[in-house]
């Protein structure tokens, strides 16, 4: 199976195949973030023959059968295409995704496979797109090249609706073409089939869950006179399949495609950064109090830790990240390897709240012993600095860097700043990251607090962590991490 990124091709299998747009659900399946898919055949001059060529729900085939449209799990639409079958004069067909109501900015874990007329998965792209006003994207392309048939991941949005792109590729739009677009209301509740509905093979909704909370932002948005980018046939923006990496291979199949996009991005930030070659031993540090409720339960922080893990990979010898996790008290969790993702993430992030475990375990379960009983109540950040500062005291080796989560309520200024005042001539840094608007106090005061070596402490905030590409948030990460190294090389801190 092929990864695919934005503007990245692909020679697809002959044949029948199946296009399956998928995103995570929610608790019911249906409602505000529900997506529907649709298609548009266009010849050599970018635009439709007629209106028989736009294939969505209300009109859900082409004229002669070769593209349709069909609804199948909560989570899923696709289309099957027979390529071979489709007119002469058509040379591509666009495949795109509108939001039931609402902008993309509610929808989460986008991805659009491509599977094969045996029911094999043979490609998938985890769409990078916007969160903004976004309500359509052009996820990709069928396109004739040379006589044979490729796929294009382009994942670029449209503010305007379904009309908007109907009427840039040529769709005459009526005000009764228009209202035809406007998809019914969904039920407030339907429990997903055992089997997809349609003759899809089976794999294709059964490719695997995708992961919540993963919509990177940066596309550019259409609108009248938009056009996709220019075609290339560079393999270099392919992944390496999933497979064939010791560190994915045994994830499920959405979370291997998504590592491998994240491992990407890292080593292109420390490129970027001149930290190409470097080691450093990575930790993330999470904070555990009551405020802290909704993104445990939600799934914010065990998605954090999904995009922490590749960091470890590109820059620890052995690619481990180390973990702790605190509130009044702290504890210090099994280091993480990529591999071991998701048993770690149900094991180690979750928070109680009136006898509950959030997230519960899927299938409901209790996690038992629960080893994380006394970490609760509020924030006692310099207990957990300081057990950070004398483990790595105790195993001295490659400079360190500290992630470390707060949702604010930081009311230890003076502990902290004398902890980090202390450690300016250990090989560490600390990066702060606040998880809100709340208050940081000393965090905050980072750049001008006195009486350090070197300044070893960084700090910045987001509003809405799931809505950070990757890109961006691993530049912020790594953001002062250079600087440090360099001053701390200069002092004799760092060898």
């Amino acid at each position: 199976m092929t990864t695919l990124i934005a503007g990245a091709n692909l020679a697809v299998p002959a044949g029948d195949l199946t296009l399956v747009i998928r995103w995570s659900p929610g608790t019911y399946g249906y409602g505000a973030a529900a997506v529907d898919a649709s298609a548009l055949l266009v010849t050599a001059s970018g635009r439709v023959r007629s209106d028989d060529d736009f294939v969505f729900y209300n009109q859900p085939q082409s004229a002669g059968g070769a593209v349709a449209h069909h609804v199948g799990q909560a989570g899923t639409e696709f289309l099957t295409v027979s390529p071979y079958a489709l007119p002469p004069d058509i040379e591509r067909v666009v495949v795109a995704a509108s939001v039931h109501s609402g902008t993309f900015g509610s929808v989460v874990g986008l991805a659009l496979d491509v599977v094969d007329a045996s029911g094999t998965p043979v490609a998938t792209y985890p769409v990078t797109a916007p969160r903004g006003t976004e309500t359509v994207l052009v996820l990709g392309e069928l396109y004739r090249r040379q006589g044979q048939w490729k796929l294009r991941a382009i994942g670029q949005g449209y503010d305007t609706g379904l009309a908007g792109l109907a009427t840039d590729y040529g769709v005459t739009i009526a005000d009764d073409t228009e209202a035809a677009m406007v998809a019914p209301p969904p039920p407030a509740f339907i429990p997903p089939p055992t089997a997809p509905a349609g003759a899809v093979p089976a794999a294709a909704v059964a490719f695997g869950a995708p992961p919540p909370g993963i919509l990177p932002a940066g596309a550019q948005v259409g609108g009248a006179g938009w056009a996709p980018p220019a075609y290339a046939d560079d393999t270099t923006m392919r992944l390496p399949n999933p497979a064939a990496d010791p560190d994915t291979a045994g994830l499920p199949p959405q979370m291997g495609a998504m590592v491998s996009l994240r491992k990407e991005a890292v080593r292109v930030t420390l490129e970027k950064k001149g930290l190409t070659g470097v080691r450093a031993r990575v930790a993330v540090v999470l904070d555990r109090s009551g405020s802290m409720k909704q993104l445990y339960n939600g799934g914010t922080v065990g998605r954090l830790i999904e995009r922490m893990a590749p960091i470890a990979a590109k820059l620890d010898s052995d690619g481990s990240l180390d973990a702790w996790i605190f509130a009044d008290d702290f504890a210090r969790l099994p280091s993480l390897r990529i591999p071991m993702l998701p048993a770690w993430i149900d094991a180690n992030v979750y928070i109680t709240s009136r006898g509950r475990q959030l997230p519960p375990l899927p299938g409901g379960g209790s996690r038992q012993p629960d080893h994380l009983a006394r970490v609760f109540g509020g924030n006692n950040e310099p207990l957990v600095i300081r057990d950070i500062i004398d483990f790595y005291r105790s195993e001295p080796g490659d400079p360190v860097l500290v992630l470390f989560y707060s949702d604010g309520g930081v009311n230890r200024s003076r502990q902290i700043s004398e902890l980090l005042t202390a450690a300016a001539s250990l090989p560490i840094f600390w990066q702060f990251v606040g998880l809100g608007r709340a208050e940081y106090g000393i965090l905050e005061r980072f750049d001008t607090m006195p009486g350090r070596v070197v300044d070893n402490a960084g700090f910045f905030r987001v509003d809405d962590f799931d809505a950070v590409s990757d890109g961006e948030l691993y530049d912020r990460l790594l953001g002062e991490f250079p600087q440090w190294l360099t001053a701390a090389r200069a002092q004799g801190i760092v060898r």
